[in-house]
């Protein structure tokens, strides 16, 4: 990757214990993700979600200082390896930025989550992103466990 695209883009990688058909259900489902999209200290989301290409994605996270809008339309949507969505918010000053999700299966019941988030109008909003995902995706594997 070139040093301008390292700097507009990140990307988190985790394995979970669960099919790639699981991962990408849970990751479309509005219920589940008002408790797993909820980085650091963010206590609640709510989330509405349309789910097909040109289908609206709002994200409302709120912590006890703050609420945290997040919106965006769906640009692919092939379950069960891969969901892309724009993704605009304060931080992204205003700009669509894009969120890929790849669910590769690396055994029965071994998955390979890939967040890749890129198009960051300047390197600061992604350095605010690495922990935010970083804990989201902490908190899907977690509900992914308790869910079973």
């Amino acid at each position: 990757m070139s040093e301008p695209e390292a700097a507009n883009t990140l990307v988190i990688r985790r394995r979970i214990a669960a099919t790639r058909e699981e991962l990408f259900d849970a990751w479309t489902d509005p219920a589940g993700m008002r408790v797993w999209m909820c980085p650091g200290s963010v206590a609640s989301a709510e989330v509405e979600m349309d789910l097909r290409i040109g289908g609206g994605l709002r994200i409302l996270m709120r912590d006890a200082a703050a609420t945290y809008e997040h919106h965006g339309v769906f640009t692919v949507i092939d379950r069960p390896a891969v969901l892309a969505f724009t993704w605009i918010a304060k931080v992204t000053d205003m700009d669509a930025t894009l969120v890929t999700v790849e669910f590769i299966e690396r055994g029965e019941i071994d998955t390979e989550l890939v967040l890749t988030h890129e198009r960051f109008p300047r390197s600061e909003s992604r350095d605010q992103y690495r922990g935010g995902w970083a804990s989201i995706l902490d908190k899907f594997a977690a509900f992914l466990r308790v869910r079973g």
